[in-house]
């Protein structure tokens, strides 16, 4: 059976959670639909330290949890383990097929795209055979797994880092591999990685493979300066090299097709707007963003206070 509403937000993240709350608050009927739990890649984050308003460390599903709650008391309806798999346009209306099409679409007069992101793979030999059996895209969810163990953390970006000094809380040690001879990530992270008596730094690496049959046993690291190969044995490997866009639903809806760059995330107007009469974009999606949680939430006001003037216009006439 179909679902009609005035605005359907697609992503559970900060930038559609923010999205969900403005547009209740501002008399639009909304829901919100979020393929896995609530919160998206904040919940992998242990401790967010840049948020306003909080003096000390907050975990991100703390963060969510209390964003779910502020959403939810001003009626914003919320559906979880869900996917939105495609959109059609039919008179003026979008139609959103979303976990399996026996149960209709959800009918709106706009969508909020705030799908966020996925972690990026690597795609080095034993990379995909060793997934979920030594190794890992989330320090947070998996970290317990290797208390007292010996684990390597790939990347040296903002994520790579608080999620290294993160798994020092289990692991006896944690090797940071890191391509260049530098971080990428902020300087107090640097700091803190650099003065942490379980942090061994391996500058100037890649991962070239990951060694194991049934678990991981070992990585082999080539020096992309001297290119001298190196294997260390371990029993972990956390992958930390960047983000892809989470934008499925673009290649499933041929209607909506165009609307992304090259690498995938969504081009919108700074008004959130997307070449298509009502369809916004919100957060880590979106093309050109700085992505940090107080930008998401700032992208998903804007989505949703725009998504209410279309619909305003749409209903009284005034936008053609």
């Amino acid at each position: 059976m179909a679902i009609n509403t005035d605005l359907l937000i697609i992503g559970g993240g900060p930038a559609g959670l923010t999205a969900g709350l403005y547009a209740v608050r501002g008399g639009l009927d909304s829901v919100l639909i979020e393929k896995g739990i609530l919160g998206g890649q904040v919940t992998t984050t242990y401790d967010v330290e840049n948020y306003p308003g909080f003096p000390e460390p907050v975990s991100g599903a703390d963060l969510v949890d209390k964003m779910e709650k502020q959403a939810t008391r001003f009626g914003l309806k919320i559906k979880t383990m869900c996917e939105a798999q495609r959109i059609e346009i039919k008179d003026h209306k979008f139609h959103t097929y979303i976990c399996d099409s026996s149960e209709g679409p959800v009918i709106s007069d706009a969508v909020i795209l705030a799908s966020g992101n996925v972690p990026r793979k690597l795609g080095v030999p034993g990379e995909e055979k060793l997934a979920g059996r030594g190794v890992s895209y989330c320090a947070t969810c998996d970290g317990a797994l290797f208390r007292n163990r010996e684990i390597a953390v790939i990347g040296g970006g903002d994520s790579a880092l608080t999620e290294a000094l993160f798994l020092t809380n289990f692991a006896s040690k944690v090797y940071v591999v890191h391509r260049r001879d530098k971080f990428r990530g902020e300087k107090v992270y640097g700091d803190r990685i650099l003065a942490h008596p379980k942090i061994s730094v391996i500058w100037d690496s890649v991962l070239e493979s990951i060694v194991g049959e049934e678990v991981v046993d070992g990585v082999k690291l080539k020096n992309v300066k001297t290119s001298e190969i190196r294997e260390i044995k371990l029993d972990g490997v956390f992958i930390f090299v960047g983000l892809a866009p989470s934008t499925a639903i673009i290649k499933n809806s041929p209607g909506i097709a165009g609307i992304a760059n090259e690498e995938g995330y969504i081009v919108t107007d700074e008004s959130c707007k997307t070449k298509i009469e009502g369809l916004f974009a919100a957060g880590d999606v979106r093309a050109g963003n700085f992505r940090q949680i107080v930008v998401a939430c700032a992208n998903g006001a804007t989505a949703a206070h725009n998504a209410y003037h279309y619909i305003d216009g749409v209903r009284t006439g005034s936008h053609k």
